[in-house]
């Protein structure tokens, strides 16, 4: 097998750990159950699988052996693991009313997304759905508490007439 292409798949995983990385690292600022190492991790791991997948479909010394391989296939791989891995960043934080942890789970899943983008070599779109992410973590974030802040000011407002 060509060495430039395991190389090739290489490198795409390591774009999707970076750009895993940087969604992490924002989860990480906020003290969140899931952070940098793990981002970066389900996003290469993301990357590989797909990577991999594309290596054994153009390995020929695998002809004739029956072997049949649906790209679709691994990215459902990939996304029933992460399932395991963003109930678990949810069930670690059910201690008191209050369900916490859903929002890391889902960028757990957009990380793993992103990593199949990169993958598949899609670096421009993994890229503009990193920027999106963040955008939403930081600024829809911001704006949220914003907003929360404002009804419970209207709330106490109410309750003083």
């Amino acid at each position: 097998m060509d060495w430039t292409l395991q190389l090739i798949v290489l490198g795409d995983a390591a774009i999707a750990m970076v750009l895993g990385g940087a969604i992490g690292f924002e989860r990480e600022l906020k003290n969140r159950p899931a952070g940098f190492r793990t981002h970066m991790l389900v996003a290469g791991a993301a990357a590989l699988l797909v990577g991999l997948g594309q290596l054994v479909i153009t390995d020929h010394r695998l002809d004739g052996e029956g072997l049949t391989l649906d790209p679709l296939r691994l990215v459902e791989a990939v996304i029933a693991g992460v399932s395991f891995i963003g109930a678990g960043t949810i069930f670690g934080h059910r201690g008191s009313q209050v369900v916490a942890g859903i929002t890391t789970a889902a960028s757990i899943l957009m990380v793993a997304v992103i990593g199949v983008m990169a993958g598949f070599r899609y670096h421009l779109l993994a890229l503009a759905a990193t920027v999106l992410t963040l955008l939403v973590l930081a600024a829809v974030g911001s704006i949220e508490r914003r907003m929360m802040a404002k009804v419970k000011d209207n709330g106490s407002d109410a309750t003083k007439r």
